[in-house]
């Protein structure tokens, strides 16, 4: 993958699956920003030669994305955008009340609006562009003690499906990534809230996570960040409103 003088940015960019793609990006030879809120993190990751700039932003804040996108174009603008950035709250329904749900939906849905929203325009302009979600085998399918993330992630693949469609013709491709469970720091945080909340050892926990998965294990960051390359390249141009699981064959 030839990715030479392309302007990329990952949100979510400072840790797990959103570094990795960075730094698949990075390794191809495209120049990368990435955005996060945690400074320090970001910096690091600036650093270590995984990206080439960063800003520190929330992608919850539609006037403050803007404006750090703004100012990360500056020496170029945007090619390909990889909206990343997501997280889990776990609870019974009946326990996830309705602001549970608002912040599942402004984190993981409305984040990616802001995002998509800042950079289309430009795309449109040039009639070139890649727009790409990172959402989760939770946009195709139910999982207990979740439905607020999985209500938001079944809402980020309903936007990439419907946005390709109106950008069909405008040189503009609109894609989701779906992993599943995937070896990042959200998911040890979730063997962690297993382990207290049932007495389950690490080992046990993180078995009942993979059990739906034919293959036993964890996915990589670097399997996700290697189909993110795929849809970024001149081979996908007729690949639009998709949206590529990633899951060991979990269905």
């Amino acid at each position: 993958m030839d990715l030479a003088g392309r302007h990329t940015l990952v949100t979510g960019g400072g840790r797990g699956i959103g570094r990795a793609i960075a730094a698949a990006l990075k390794a191809a030879g495209a120049r990368v920003a990435i955005i996060g809120r945690d400074e320090a993190i970001l910096q690091a990751a600036v650093a270590g030669g995984t990206a080439d700039a960063y800003a520190a932003s929330d992608v919850r804040d539609e006037t403050a994305i803007a404006a750090a996108m703004a100012e990360l174009a500056k020496p170029q603008p945007f090619d390909i955008v990889i909206a990343n950035a997501g997280a889990v709250e776990t609870g019974p329904f009946m326990k996830s009340d309705a602001e549970r749900f608002r912040r599942m939906l402004e984190l993981n849905l409305i984040g990616t609006v802001n995002v998509f929203h800042a950079a289309l325009p430009g795309m449109v302009e040039r009639r070139d562009g890649r727009l790409i979600a990172i959402a989760s085998t939770a946009g195709h399918r139910g999982y207990p003690y979740v439905s607020a993330y999985v209500a938001a992630k079944h809402a980020v693949v309903g936007l990439v499906r419907s946005l390709a469609l109106e950008t069909a013709r405008t040189g503009v491709t609109v894609n989701a990534v779906c992993p599943g469970y995937t070896d990042t720091d959200m998911v040890a945080g979730g063997v962690a809230a297993i382990t207290a909340k049932t007495g389950k050892s690490q080992e046990q926990a993180l078995a009942e996570l993979v059990k739906d998965n034919p293959q036993g294990r964890l996915v990589q960051p670097k399997e996700v960040a290697a189909a993110v390359l795929y849809l970024c390249g001149a081979a996908s141009a007729s690949v639009t409103g998709q949206s590529l699981l990633i899951n060991g064959g979990e269905f």
